[in-house]
């Protein structure tokens, strides 16, 4: 079970890389360009935001099935790699999805076009930021996984 979550965490990383720059480029050309807020556009931020969620509640469920997690807090915060993924990736990860939802929530609410387009384009490129941070990256000194697993 532990393993298929793992592979499952693994592949949603790239989908939600992928929807996110995707989606801050849609952004980005739609706010710089002037353009019409689609049905494309708002399908788009909700599918980004509903592959982010679907992204962390493997993350959580992984989280409480993890031995990464179930050290002693004593050993996590002598071990940089068990204080990375019990602390610091959780955390942050949390704060990128939230940033996510509202970012999405404030977009959808917004009557202006360009509103939309500006809310969405700041709202997700923070977050992507965050997690670009938060993800174990082969060359990351705190904790090095491959980029497929």
């Amino acid at each position: 079970m532990y393993q298929i979550l793992l592979h499952l965490h693994s592949l949603f990383r790239w989908l939600v890389l992928i929807s996110l720059i995707f989606a801050i480029y849609r952004a980005w050309r739609g706010y710089r360009g002037r353009k019409l807020f689609t049905r494309k556009d708002n399908t788009i931020r909700h599918r980004t935001a509903t592959i982010a969620h679907i992204q962390l509640m493997l993350g959580f469920t992984l989280y409480f099935k993890s031995p990464f997690t179930r050290a002693p807090l004593k050993m996590m915060l002598q071990n940089m790699e068990l204080s990375f993924f019990s602390i610091i990736h959780i955390s942050l990860m949390l704060i990128a999805i939230v940033l996510i939802t509202i970012g999405s929530g404030l977009s959808k609410r917004r009557i202006a076009d360009e509103e939309k387009f500006r809310t969405m384009l700041i709202w997700f490129s923070i977050a992507l930021f965050i997690i670009l941070i938060a993800i174990p990256w082969p060359f990351s000194p705190f904790s090095q996984r491959p980029y497929f697993r």
